[in-house]
């Protein structure tokens, strides 16, 4: 991936240029565009990275806020959103969290946002067969796009909606780490968890529960299962991260 990104923002928008002249001078290329449709189809070579500036009223943009959703399907761009707390939650009606891969609130460092982008563009050039990979097993749709999003940065991710496509999935591929939801229909998270232990390909895989559920006798019941970690949905995305981060670095 190159050191390249897509600023969106007014053109006569102070802050806007000033995210622009940061990012320049830490070695960023950045093409800049209009908060509409037709100035960002007209990209001919579409940056991986865009950033969206929510200030001068682009956070109630409603049509092109949707656009934005919709062209994440398409193109497969990591989008960064920067505003102030009302403006981050106005778009966030219209853009899918689970399609966000950082929010930022002004007055916002750009030294920071250089160092999480380098982050990125550093794993983008290591293959897929070199890292680490996480099957993550949720029945909630949503859920399992938000984590993924959050993770893809550093790690290959894998997805299953269900303990019997998770089953199966792990009977054919390798992970180095299952991130298992508790609570889910016709198999439980427990029951997953018991099943890959009486397996032979599966046994010795690491396991992290990430649920709602935080109560003791949700614990008590797979402590005896040994988990790597009991984490908990709620946690900060950063928190989540670093709890994985950590564990891969053990």
């Amino acid at each position: 991936m190159e050191k390249r990104v897509l600023l969106v923002g007014k053109s006569k928008s102070f802050m806007a240029s000033a995210i622009a002249k940061g990012l320049e001078k830490e070695g960023y290329e950045v093409v800049k565009s209009e908060p509409d449709k037709d100035s960002i189809e007209n990209i001919t070579k579409k940056p991986d990275i865009y950033i969206l500036y929510l200030g001068d009223e682009i956070a109630e943009n409603i049509v092109f806020l949707s656009y934005i959703n919709d062209a994440i399907v398409d193109y497969g761009f990591r989008l960064y959103l920067i505003g102030d707390t009302e403006e981050l939650e106005l778009a966030q009606r219209y853009i899918s969290p689970r399609y966000i891969t950082e929010n930022y609130l002004r007055p916002i460092d750009v030294k920071e946002l250089s160092e999480q982008l380098d982050t990125v563009v550093r794993n983008a050039a290591i293959s897929d067969e070199q890292k680490k990979k996480i099957l993550v097993v949720d029945d909630d749709g949503t859920m399992l796009r938000m984590i993924k999003t959050w993770l893809s940065v550093k790690y290959r991710v894998y997805m299953a909606s269900s303990g019997r496509i998770a089953i199966n999935f792990l009977a054919e591929n390798k992970v180095d780490l299952v991130l298992l939801d508790y609570e889910m229909p016709m198999m439980s998270g427990a029951d997953i968890f018991k099943l890959m232990k009486a397996g032979l390909r599966t046994q010795n895989i690491p396991v992290m529960f990430l649920t709602a559920k935080g109560d003791k006798e949700c614990v008590m019941k797979v402590a005896p299962l040994k988990p790597e970690k009991y984490l908990l949905k709620t946690m900060p995305k950063s928190k989540l991260i670093q709890a994985i981060d950590e564990f891969f670095e053990k």
